[in-house]
C-alpha cells in the first residue's frame, strides 16, 4: 500500500503544480477536469501522508531496539504499539478512501419520481417524496428545478422531473432509485383502513455532450400547448415539447419553461440523461450476474424502501436498516439512510476484492 499512496502523491504533487500553469487557466475545460481530479484525491493524499510517516516512525523505533540501550528500548515499543494502533486505523480508512470510484458520482442529477399503484394516494405520496428530495436538496444548498410536471390537482403528482446541481449530487442520490412504498390511512379512506400504495423514483446522472451523442435524424419532435391540474398554466402558444427518440423508442415531455427553446433543451437533457442511464443498467445487470449487490443494482423495479405511517418506521430493504424517524425523514433528513448504504455498498465492495 505504501508504494501505491506514494505514487498517488506524486500524481497530486503534479497536479498542484500544473494548476499553476498559465496555459491551463486559458482551456476552462481542461482546468475544470483537473481541478475535480486534484480535489478528489485530496482526501486520499492526506491520509497517505499521515500513513506513511508512521510507517517510517515505527521503522525508525525497531531500529532502536536493536540498540543496547534498555531506557530508549521501552520508550521505542510503548511507542510502537500507540504508531501501531494508528496504523490500522488509517489502513481502514485507506482501503475505503483506494476503492473504485463510480465517475459519474460527482455529476449533477435529474430525478425523475412517478406515482405507482394506489391510485390518487399513491399520487399523494409520490409528491411526498417529491418534498422529501427538495428539502435535501435545500439542506446541501443546491439548486434544483422542475424540468416536467403532472400535477393531480389535489395536492398530487403523477409524474414530476427535477434536475438538480450540487457538490457529488448524483453520487448522494444515487441509491434511491426504485420502488418505495407506503403504508397508511388514505385521506379518502373513510373505514381507517391502512393501504399500500407505491411510486417509484429514477435518479439519473446528467449527461454531458461527451458522453452521450444523438443524432439529429434519430429525433422526432412534437411541439403542443403546455397546459396544467384544473386549467392552469393554459398556454396559448404552443411551447410544450415531446421528443421521441426512434432507435429506443423513448420520449420525454417537458413543458414548464417559458418557452419552446427552454423546454427542447430541457428534454433533450433529459433524453441523454435516460440514455446514459440505460446503458450504465446494462453494464450493472452484467457485473450482477457476476457479483450480486444489495445496493447498486441498476434495477429501478425492486421494491427497495417501506415508509410505515402508523408504526412512524422507515425500512430499507436492501439492507435490513430501520429507523422511526419518520417524520425527519419526510422533511428531508435522509442524511442517515444514504450513509448507512453507502457503508454497506463500501463493505460488499472490499469483501469482493478479498474473495
Amino acid at each position: 500500500m505504501k508504494e501505491k499512496l506514494i505514487a498517488i502523491i506524486e500524481k497530486y504533487n503534479h497536479m498542484t503544480e500544473k494548476l499553476t500553469d498559465p496555459e491551463i487557466y486559458n482551456n476552462q475545460k481542461k482546468l475544470t477536469q483537473l481541478t475535480k481530479a486534484h480535489r478528489s484525491l485530496t482526501e486520499i493524499v492526506s491520509v497517505g501522508k499521515k500513513y506513511i510517516y508512521i510507517l517510517n516512525q515505527i521503522s525508525d523505533d525497531k531500529e532502536i531496539l536493536k540498540s543496547d540501550e534498555d531506557d530508549l528500548k521501552e520508550i521505542a515499543q510503548e511507542e510502537i504499539n500507540e504508531l501501531e494502533e494508528k496504523q490500522i486505523k488509517l489502513e481502514k480508512k485507506l482501503k475505503i478512501l483506494l476503492l473504485p470510484k463510480d465517475p459519474n458520482d460527482d455529476k449533477n442529477l435529474i430525478l425523475e419520481i412517478r406515482a405507482g399503484t394506489g391510485g390518487e394516494e399513491a399520487a399523494l405520496f409520490a409528491a411526498d417524496l417529491y418534498r422529501i428530495y427538495m428539502r435535501y436538496a435545500e439542506r446541501n444548498g443546491w439548486v434544483f428545478k422542475v424540468m416536467n410536471s403532472n400535477d393531480t390537482g389535489i395536492g398530487g403528482m403523477k409524474e414530476v422531473i427535477i434536475s438538480m446541481k450540487g457538490e457529488k449530487a448524483y453520487g448522494m442520490l444515487k441509491y434511491e432509485s426504485g420502488v418505495h412504498r407506503v403504508q397508511r390511512v388514505p385521506k379518502t379512506e373513510t373505514s381507517g383502513r391502512v393501504h399500500t400504495s407505491a411510486a417509484t423514483v429514477a435518479v439519473l446522472p446528467e449527461a454531458e455532450d461527451i458522453d452521450v451523442e444523438i443524432n439529429s435524424t434519430d429525433l422526432k419532435i412534437d411541439t403542443y400547448r403546455a397546459s396544467g391540474a384544473g386549467g392552469q398554466h393554459v398556454n396559448k402558444t404552443e411551447s410544450a415539447i415531446r421528443i421521441t427518440h426512434l432507435p429506443t423508442g423513448l420520449v420525454v415531455t417537458c413543458q414548464d419553461e417559458s418557452s419552446q427553446h427552454k423546454n427542447r433543451a430541457a428534454a433533450l437533457k433529459v433524453l441523454k440523461s435516460r440514455l446514459l442511464a440505460s446503458e450504465q443498467e446494462k453494464v450493472a445487470a452484467e457485473r450482477a450476474q457476476e457479483r450480486k449487490t444489495l445496493v447498486s443494482t441498476g434495477d429501478r423495479s425492486a421494491k427497495i424502501r417501506t415508509y410505515n405511517f402508523p408504526q412512524g418506521r422507515v425500512t430499507d430493504h436492501r439492507i435490513n436498516f430501520t429507523t422511526y424517524r419518520l417524520n425527519e425523514i419526510l422533511d428531508g433528513d435522509i442524511k442517515e439512510i444514504i450513509e448507512q448504504l453507502k457503508i454497506s455498498e463500501q463493505q460488499e465492495m472490499l469483501a469482493s476484492q478479498m474473495i
